[in-house]
Order: structure tokens, then sequence, then C-alpha cells
């Protein structure tokens, strides 16, 4: 059924920090981790009457273009490259990698072009047409790469198991886990991931004194 749609969370500039699919209300849910702009004309739907399939591809393909905060590639805050959790469902590596090979070398058109400058631009924006230096790219990706990895995660597994590591969602890549899923056991939108049962944040300077303290009785 050609009950779905995609849809995106806009700043003030008018730039999107988040973009997302759906079906419902889905769009108005207050649920996520990002939040949602108070004022409505800040939320708007990018396309509409698509199927399941169809949205999960436009939103895999606007997040690739748009790119993501955490990895330093662009402007949103999307935690994931999309494509995941239909109605429930947990996607396999193999059904997201079709995806977006399907999606890889699609240009868009020329109106698809000019909503997207509009959308990242922005009437009052001072930085449209402008290119960032390779020094300003870089700073903003060490910038992005302090910000994330500024906490230690411990992750208890259902066999009793527990990992500490510095930087969740590298670690989920490295290790076969849906990162969005994680961070939703984190916040409790979620019971458990595969055999994850919970996920606690450590603040670092938490973490080192903890980590001093057991090197001393061990010593």
């Amino acid at each position: 059924m050609n009950n779905y749609y995609t849809y995106a969370y806009l700043r003030e500039d008018g730039t999107p920090y988040y973009v997302g699919k759906g079906k419902g209300r889905r769009i108005n849910s207050r649920k996520r981790l990002c939040g949602i702009p108070k004022d409505k004309n800040k939320i708007i739907f990018l396309k509409k009457n698509l199927t399941e399939e169809e949205a999960f591809r436009h939103e895999i393909y606007m997040i690739a273009v748009l790119g993501r905060k955490d990895l330093g590639t662009g402007i949103l805050r999307n935690i994931t490259d999309g494509g995941e959790g239909a109605s429930g469902a947990i996607r396999t590596e193999e059904f997201k990698n079709k995806l977006r090979k399907i999606n890889t070398g699609k240009k868009l058109s020329q109106s698809h072009i000019e909503k997207l400058r509009i959308a990242n631009a922005g009437k009052n924006n001072p930085n449209y047409g402008k290119v960032a230096s390779k020094e300003t790219r870089e700073k903003m990706r060490l910038s992005q790469k302090k910000h994330h990895f500024c906490y230690w995660w411990s992750i208890v597994f259902s066999d009793g198991s527990i990992v500490n590591t510095y930087g969740l969602n590298t670690w989920c890549k490295e290790n076969g886990y849906n990162a969005g899923c994680v961070h939703m056991v984190y916040s409790g939108r979620r019971k458990s991931h595969k055999n994850i049962l919970c996920v606690k944040r450590i603040p670092l300077n938490t973490y080192m004194v903890e980590e001093k303290l057991k090197q001393q009785q061990n010593g």
C-alpha cells in the first residue's frame, strides 16, 4: 500500500536536521532523540504516497545526500544511514545494501535539486555558496569527533558479560549491531537488541577514576 512518506525537521534557518520515513502520525511523534520542532511549519513532507520499500530508499538517499553530523559528513542528527525497522522488524545488512545499490548513481531532478538548495541555504544563510576550506572542514571533523566520543559506554549482554567501549556507533558498526537500535536500548525505547539487554553511558572522568581504582586494587 502507498501509505508511507518521508519527512524532514528543519532548523530556524531552514536547513534540515533530521530525515525520516513513516506513515500515519509518525511525523509528529515526539518519541525520538533528536527532538521535534515546536513550529509546525518546520515539519515538512519530502515525498508522499510511497510504498514502504520506496520510503526506505528515499530515506537512505536523503541521509546520504545531506550527510550525518556524528560522522562529520553533513548536517543531519540522524545516527543511522536509514532503512531499518520496518514496522518493528529489523532490516538485515543484506537488505540495506541492496537499497544502497539501487540508489547508487541516481541523479536528482532539477526540481529536487532546487528544493535541496533552498533547504540548505535559507534566505538568511550568510554561508550559502561558500566552500569550506580544508582547514575548516578538518576543524569541524575534530569538533564532531570530540563531541561524539566524550563518553564511555557500558554494554550488558544476555549472558551476563559486559563490554566497555569508547565510541558507541563505531563499536556497533565493527561488531554487527544496529547503532539506532542500541541507542534505543540506552534511552529505554527498546528492551533489547539482539543479545544486548542494557546500555549505560559513563562520563569520561568517572570511567577514568573507576579504572584507576581497579588498577590500585589489583596492584
